[in-house]
Parts: structure tokens; C-alpha cells; sequence
């Protein structure tokens, strides 16, 4: 996309999703696009001089050119600079249907504006400046939102949270700049020096925030792209029959034939708000089927990459923790189930060594149900505790992270140049170029590329 739009074009879209609802609306945007409504809008009642007066919604019919009626509508008017795009903005809501859309989107297109791009009107809205790069990423975040913690992680950013936390950042280390190039200009012997510790200090905690933001923008990764949560155990424990129980619905075949599951099964599971990714892998076993062997290599690959592991132990067999080697579950990304609870349990308790290997393990019955609700909760709390907390956590997204690494890595070796007694000249560029980076979270500096390439996976009509 052209971030860099010509003057004087006006864009239309349907900002509502595809498909038949109750109702959707017809976004226009540019300086021509209170005189386009005034051609295509006829009010119900004439109750005003001014055909769409500013904020208030009006209700009448959108024509074509030929006059012909094509809806009945609530129109609004939002002059710019106070509107979303910071332009002139009118939208049109509509009865939902697919063809009164289309047909309206035609009318407005042939009375002089085009079709938007995607992301083009929140383009605006920062070309305007009325986001910043950091809030406009956070629009998109929020209309893609897989589960409320998502949600709220966007809106969060949406705020202006994080972009005042590295606005902040980025005024700390242009004060600390200032103190470098008073050092520079004036020698030693005309002032009191150049303080090496307490400049050393002030980076410290400044590189100290930055490492607390990409901690906190790995942990909102989770909440954003959904966590992955695989089963994983033995043959016949109850792998396939826990996911069908969490899952609510028959998804994964159960028998009582050892490796019905070859292959991974994925499917999506709310938790509370927090979306997981639950998958259900081959059973950890030795086997010559060459399919199977596939499975388990994926089984591993699988576990490696979770974000959570269910360990899934069948509690009625005395063998069932024993049978197998446990010293890769780390107990900080691993939960056992406990499974067959309905059945008579197993002497020895396979939970007295699973206790002692710090792994957290629950009783459940997959057939039945016992105890499922109680894991289902236990995912959400242990997944939930890995996210930034609070209302307004900032958590910045791939792109925010990479800046910001690049800024620490800059800081990490100016820091080292600093303890080696490296001239105040050179470390004045390296925060220069850390300076810079930050300036690319927010958008202060940034490429027509990385632009384009932002906006181009917003939707249309956004």
C-alpha cells in the first residue's frame, strides 16, 4: 500500500465483516467526503439547515445517480481533525445485506471516491497524527483479538502506554546525551568532568526497563498468538479422551487399540478468555511402525515448543510413572494428569513419585469427567501467570520487540565502551543510535517499507 496517499483522494469501504448481519456501515474518508454524502444522502426529515450536522446520527435513504432509493440509512458526519483518520469522515449504517453494501460502495465510488486499501484508514489516522505506529499496530491487534486477554493487551497499547514508556526511555537517554556533549564541548578543566559512574548508572536502569519490556512483550505473545498446550504420555493413558473432554465434542478417535493417534490433532480451546491452541500427540512408546515413528518425532518436536505440557498418566496402573523417563518434563512447563480416577487406583500411587519430581499433578476421569473443570481451571491460572498483569500492561508485539532488542544490544556495548574509558564522542553515537530505535516503535523514525508492510495486513475498512 502507498502510505503516502495524494492529496485531495477520497476512500470508501465496507468496515463491517463479510457476510449478512443486522447492520453494516459504509466508511468514507478524504476532503471530499462530506460533499460525496451531500450528493447520495437524503434526509428522512429536513429538521436542519445543515444536511448532516457534525456527531448526530440522521436517518434517510442513500440514492444512486439515477435517484434510485438503495437503503435506508443512519448517516453521521465526523469533520476532521476530530474523527479516527484525523480527516473528514462520514459513515453510512446500513441494513446488513451483502448486495445494499455493494451497491452503496458502488454509488460512492462513482460520485468520486475510491476503494480503500487495507489498513488505509488508521494509515491516515498516523500520517495525521492521531496514533502513533505503536497504538495503529494496536487497532489491528485488537480487531484480531483471539481471546479477551488479547483484548486487553491491545488496548493497553492502544492507550499509549507503551508508547509513553519508551517515549520515556528515549528522554533518559537523550538527557544522557546532553551530559556527553557538555563534556565534549567544554574540557575537564573548565567544568566538574564528565561523572563516567553516575552516566553508567543511568544506562543501567535504562537498559534494566528495556529487558522488563521484552520480557513482558514474550509473555503477551502467549495471550496474542494463543497458547500451545500438548498432551503427552504413554499409549492409553487418555490422551484423545482428555481433549474430547476439554474440548466439549468427540474431535480425536478413542479405542482401546494402542497408537490410534499417529499424527498431531490441533484444535482451539477458550479457557476464560485466554485462547489455547490444544494438541494431541502420538503416545510415547518404542515402536517398528514407521508411521508411528514419524508421530512420535513429532510428539517431541511438539513438546519441546509448548507453552504447557499435560502429562497424562494413567492412575491405575502401578507402572504407569515408572514406565517411562520423566527427566525432560521441567516442572515449571509441565502438569500431570492424573487420569482414570473412575477406575481403582493403582499401588504404589504413581503420584508419590510424580510429587517427588516437583511435578504439580491432579486426579481426573476423562471418561467420566471427574476433575476436568479443576485442570481447565489450572491451565488458565498457570498459562495466565506466564502474561503481563494488571489493567494496563504493556507487551509489545514482534516487530516493538526487535527494536527494542536492537536498542539493548547498542546500550549493552556502549556500556561496555564506557567501563573501557572509550572517548565521550563515541559513546554520544551510540545513544544517538539507540535513540533511533526506539524512535522506530512509535513511528518517529521509521520506512515507507516497514510502513507498507505494516498496513498491508490490517483489513479493509480499518
Amino acid at each position: 500500500m502507498n502510505t503516502r496517499t495524494p492529496p485531495g483522494q477520497t476512500i470508501v469501504a465496507i468496515a463491517t465483516p463479510p457476510g449478512a448481519g443486522a447492520v453494516g456501515i459504509i466508511r468514507l474518508s478524504g476532503p471530499e467526503a462530506l460533499a460525496i454524502a451531500a450528493r447520495l444522502f437524503r434526509p428522512s426529515r429536513s429538521t436542519s439547515s445543515t444536511l448532516l450536522p457534525p456527531w448526530r446520527l440522521r436517518l434517510g435513504h442513500v440514492l444512486d445517480a439515477s435517484g434510485s432509493v438503495l437503503d435506508e440509512v443512519l448517516a453521521v458526519a465526523m469533520p476532521g481533525p476530530r474523527s479516527f483518520s484525523g480527516e473528514d469522515t462520514v459513515e453510512f449504517h446500513c441494513h446488513g445485506s451483502p448486495a445494499v453494501l455493494a451497491s452503496i460502495l458502488d454509488a460512492v465510488v462513482a460520485a468520486g471516491a475510491r476503494p480503500a486499501g487495507p489498513g488505509e484508514f488508521t494509515c491516515r489516522a498516523f500520517l495525521n497524527g492521531r496514533l502513533d505506529l505503536a497504538q495503529a499496530e494496536a487497532v489491528a491487534e485488537l480487531v484480531a483479538a483471539p481471546g479477551r486477554e488479547a483484548a486487553r493487551l491491545a488496548l493497553s497499547n492502544l492507550s499509549g502506554l507503551l508508547s509513553a514508556r519508551v517515549a520515556a526511555l528515549r528522554d533518559r537517554l537523550t538527557e544522557l546525551r546532553a551530559a556527553i556533549c557538555l563534556a565534549v564541548d567544554f574540557p575537564e578543566d573548565e567544568t566538574d568532568g564528565f561523572d563516567r559512574d553516575g552516566f553508567l548508572n543511568r544506562l543501567d536502569e535504562v537498559m534494566s526497563e528495556i529487558r522488563a519490556l521484552l520480557a513482558a512483550g514474550e509473555r503477551g505473545r502467549v495471550a496474542r498468538e494463543g497458547a500451545r498446550v500438548v498432551l503427552a504420555g504413554a499409549v492409553n493413558a487418555g490422551k484423545s479422551s482428555l481433549m474430547n473432554a476439554l474440548l466439549g465434542r468427540e474431535r480425536a478417535i478413542v479405542t482401546s487399540q494402542p497408537g490410534t493417534t499417529r499424527d498431531f490433532i490441533e484444535e482451539p480451546l477458550d479457557l476464560g478468555g485466554l485462547t489455547v491452541r490444544l494438541v494431541d500427540t502420538a503416545g510415547l512408546r518404542e515402536t517398528g511402525d514407521a508411521v508411528e515413528r514419524e508421530g512420535l518425532r513429532f510428539s517431541r518436536e511438539l513438546m519441546a515448543a509448548a507453552d504447557l505440557v499435560v502429562l497424562v498418566v494413567d492412575g491405575s496402573r502401578p507402572s504407569a510413572a515408572g514406565g517411562h523417563d520423566l527427566s525432560g518434563f521441567a516442572p515449571e512447563r509441565t502438569l500431570v494428569a492424573l487420569n482414570k480416577a473412575d477406575l481403582p487406583p493403582a499401588a504404589p500411587d504413581p503420584m508419590v513419585r510424580l510429587s517427588a519430581l516437583g511435578l504439580e499433578t491432579l486426579r481426573l476421569s476423562a471418561r467420566t469427567g471427574q476433575g476436568v473443570d479443576i485442570l481447565a481451571k489450572r491451565l488458565r491460572e498457570r498459562l495466565a501467570g506466564t502474561m503481563p498483569q494488571g489493567e494496563a500492561a504493556p507487551a509489545p508485539n514482534l516487530r516493538q520487540r526487535q527494536a527494542l532488542s536492537l536498542a539493548l544490544a547498542e546500550l549493552t556495548a556502549l556500556s561496555a565502551d564506557a567501563r573501557a574509558g572509550r572517548p565521550e564522542d563515541i559513546l554520544g553515537v551510540g545513544l544517538e543510535t539507540a535513540c533511533a530505535q526506539l524512535s522506530t516503535v512509535t513511528g518517529e523514525i521509521v520506512s515507507e517499507d516497514v510502513l507498507a508492510d505494516i498496513f498491508s495486513r490490517f483489513c479493509i475498512g480499518k
